[in-house]
């Protein structure tokens, strides 16, 4: 028993110790910033309030709260803040901040500093986006800040008749932001991730240079950044490729009951790959139907919607197949029958085909109408335990049988929405930071669930669970938007690529300073 008590009190002394010497490196790292140069005191930012919402993001699940905020007005101010903090004995932590779109804390740091990169707009005097139309070499681009968003790059290159070409479903989001995890969407399986569309980068690395990188020149930095999760260096402009834009879109979803069905159409649509095959679908997503409440059939023709409702309740889980033709007035002639080829071999249920004609702007801004309502309704700015997998299809029926109707379908939790679409790992670059699973075709399974708070144990633990069963059944799954808790799971998430990434931090940030809310090295 002595013993024991010996052990027991042996530990509490430990914790203590490493309490006491975790406040004085806060204490030592909060006396240095007050220290810093003018440059750099004159933009930090203390109040309370800006405080308060830089330690939230839009999970509403994560608290940390900064030390300050940073609001640069040029690019060599964040080089002056990174160079300043690798000075000090104790090096300050810094994270950049976009939109915060993050749903697990990953654009925050404790007891740091928030670079808010949304000041740069004030930097560019209207030039974060510039449309470059006649360049013979590598044909027309966009130049765009880190700081800019997705809907604005839409706008400016649409006035050019232009657009890029792979995308994510949510616009309001930052290009440095999705290009440091990868940015897909239904065109990822024909024109790759976003991070395979860029061709050039400035990055400012954690060592305070600022670099412009390409696959040809600094290539290790630009692999690095691309998907790296923001631990390498900062995006402060992106060259992003651009091809013809179309005009409207027709806008099909076709329904399922059976899911070896849905998959092996999902898959036959997304073999049609060529960036220049004129059969091919521009767009190929897919999600549940559950029987849960609430049912959005919003979508739907409203005299279609009992019997939609009927069909749900039957089967439990409707597979729905969301597929999208581009085109413009050249190709109106002849859009019909492109579809009618599309969709003539599938195997959804006869009759339950359902189709809209929307503006190409429309259509890519989708979501942005349900924020709108969520807004409104006071649903937007609530905890989203979100879970987003890339599955092995050569396990997708596995995971259907296991988790969609083992799971989410047995549990009395609102599952929310669930999405599921095929992508192509030959559209990869494995180069890159960012990874996918071996398996030629995977698939993306998002869980995008809002809840209140009083609710949010629940998810968080069915979460585990998902994830608890690809791990007993060897699925080799890997996550998007990762959110791991050991150095055990990070070196099991990036596999063979983790020695490479290890070694990248040390070249490109020794200190290990950058996006510590990631929880990889810090």
């Amino acid at each position: 028993m002595a013993s024991y008590y010996y052990r027991f009190s042996k530990a509490l002394i430990m914790l203590c110790l490493t309490c006491i010497v975790l406040i004085t490196q806060a204490q030592s790292q909060t006396w240095s910033l007050l220290q810093a140069p003018k440059e750099i005191t004159l933009k930090l930012i203390r109040d309370p309030v800006t405080l308060s919402l830089a330690s939230i993001d839009y999970g509403h699940i994560v608290h940390d709260n900064p030390f300050a905020i940073f609001a640069p007005s040029s690019i060599s101010d964040i080089s002056l803040l990174i160079n300043f903090s690798n000075s000090l004995a104790i090096p300050i932590t810094i994270a950049p901040r976009g939109q915060a779109h993050s749903v697990h804390g990953q654009a925050m740091t404790n007891h740091g500093v928030v670079v808010n990169m949304t000041e740069l707009n004030g930097f560019r005097n209207g030039d974060g986006i510039v449309v470059v139309v006649d360049d013979t070499t590598i044909g027309p681009y966009a130049d765009v800040g880190g700081e800019q968003i997705w809907i604005d790059v839409l706008h400016a290159t649409l006035e050019r008749g232009l657009t890029p070409l792979s995308w994510t479903d949510y616009l309001y989001l930052s290009v440095g932001g999705t290009l440091s995890n990868a940015g897909i969407s239904g065109q990822t399986f024909r024109f790759g991730p976003q991070i395979s569309n860029v061709h050039q980068l400035d990055v400012v690395t954690g060592k305070g240079d600022l670099v412009t990188c390409s696959a040809e020149n600094n290539s290790e930095l630009f692999y690095a950044v691309l998907g790296g999760l923001g631990q390498f260096g900062i995006i402060t402009r992106a060259r992003i490729a651009l091809g013809p834009a179309p005009t409207r879109v027709k806008w099909l979803r076709l329904l399922y009951n059976d899911f070896s069905a849905f998959s092996g159409d999902q898959e036959h649509l997304i073999s049609f790959n060529g960036i220049n095959e004129t059969n091919a679908a521009d767009y190929v997503e897919g999600f549940l139907l559950q029987n849960q409440p609430p049912l959005d059939l919003s979508f739907y023709p409203e005299p279609d919607q009992p019997r939609i409702t009927s069909l749900v309740t039957q089967y439990g889980i409707i597979y729905v197949i969301e597929l999208v033709k581009y085109y413009d007035n050249s190709t109106q002639e002849h859009v019909d029958e492109d579809v009618k080829l599309l969709v003539e071999r599938l195997k959804f249920f006869p009759t339950f085909m359902f189709e809209k004609d929307v503006s190409y702007e429309e259509f890519l801004n989708r979501v942005h109408a349900d924020e709108l309502f969520l807004r409104s309704q006071g649903l937007w700015d609530v905890p989203h335990p979100w879970l987003n997998l890339f599955v092995p299809a050569s396990r997708i029926s596995d995971f259907d049988e296991g988790v969609f109707k083992g799971i989410i379908l047995q549990q009395n939790i609102t599952a929310g929405l669930v999405i599921i679409y095929p992508m192509n790992r030959t559209k990869w670059d494995d180069n890159m930071s960012a990874v996918t699973p071996h398996d030629d075709v995977f698939y993306v399974v998002s869980f995008l669930r809002s809840t209140g708070f009083d609710k949010l144990e629940e998810f968080k633990a069915q979460n585990r669970q998902i994830l608890q069963f690809c791990a007993n059944a060897g699925m080799g799954i890997k996550q998007y938007l990762p959110q791991n808790k050991t150095r055990e799971k990070w070196e099991e998430q990036f596999g063979p690529k983790w020695k490479t990434f290890k070694q990248r931090k040390a070249q490109f940030d020794p200190n290990r300073i950058l996006s510590p809310g990631q929880g990889i090295f810090n």
